[in-house]
């Protein structure tokens, strides 16, 4: 069954990109057929795996505003398995030109509907504002992906987010599920890291995912080579996070799987 999962926080710098990029690459390592969609006018994802923005000659714009077909705009990656639905800064503007279409909130739903039977996972990096743009990526997922840093101020702006995930429910997508929280810029050597995993779990128990995303150099040097992690260092801590963390995921839902079939029975 394909999955479409949301990666969103409206705070900044919290390990939304990094996260995007690196676990559907390291799902597509463990051999799941994986789109990324770069929902980010930033197009941080789309340079993180080593596409340069001016030379892009079709984006997720043209396929939200234009209505050109998704598959004329997927890009190969150099890991196999993996492929990009780019972004650039053209998509500053698609928020603007939606608000004029009918149904607008339906929009990256309708478009990715065309391509979601081709995919394992599709990942929606989705850019770091609770506008137009992030709200049509929770109404076209089946789920949403909420990176936490380990840093002070960690669950500022949470109660944003969680309440817009609320009303796309309610109006939008009944069926839209909080897929978890991944603490992320982990440091077992602070303090205040382990604080912040402490009540994060406290508030959100089961639904924080158990692999922490550590701190790690080689994380924030790949994407200024163009590669997730596990091409630039497949031995490093980040590569060994990311990997745990696809796995803790598949996981997941090969279990939530084998209960619905389950259920499906007895009823």
């Amino acid at each position: 069954m394909s999955k479409i999962i949301a990666i969103a926080n409206q705070k900044g710098g919290v390990g939304k990109t990094t996260t995007s990029v690196n676990l559907a690459a390291s799902l597509a390592v463990l051999e799941q057929k994986v789109l990324l969609v770069d929902a980010d006018p930033q197009g941080n994802a789309t340079t993180g795996v080593g596409y340069d923005l001016k030379e892009l000659k079709a984006t997720i714009y043209e396929c939200l505003v234009d209505g050109l077909e998704p598959k004329e705009a997927i890009l190969k990656t150099d890991i196999e398995n993996m492929f990009l639905l780019p972004s650039n800064i053209d998509l500053v503007g698609a928020e603007l030109e939606m608000l004029n279409f009918e149904e607008k909130e339906s929009v990256m739903a309708k478009m990715l509907a065309k391509v979601k039977d081709e995919y394992d996972y599709i990942l929606i990096d989705c850019s770091p504002s609770l506008g137009l743009l992030t709200v049509n990526s929770l109404a076209a997922a089946n789920s949403v992906m909420i990176p936490v840093q380990c840093q002070y101020f960690a669950l500022e702006g949470l109660g944003k987010l969680l309440n817009t995930i609320k009303i796309i429910q309610k109006r939008l997508n009944t069926a839209l599920e909080i897929e978890g929280f991944v603490l992320t810029m982990y440091d077992g050597r602070v303090r205040l890291s382990n604080q912040v995993v402490a009540e994060v779990r406290k508030h959100f128990e089961e639904m924080v995912f158990d692999t922490l995303i550590q701190q790690n150099v080689k994380l924030a040097e790949a994407p200024s080579y163009g590669q997730p992690v596990i091409l630039y260092d497949a031995e490093c801590r980040g590569s060994v996070n990311y990997l745990s963390l696809a796995n803790e995921l598949l996981e997941k839902n090969r279990k939530t799987i084998e209960n619905e079939k389950r259920d499906s029975k007895i009823l």
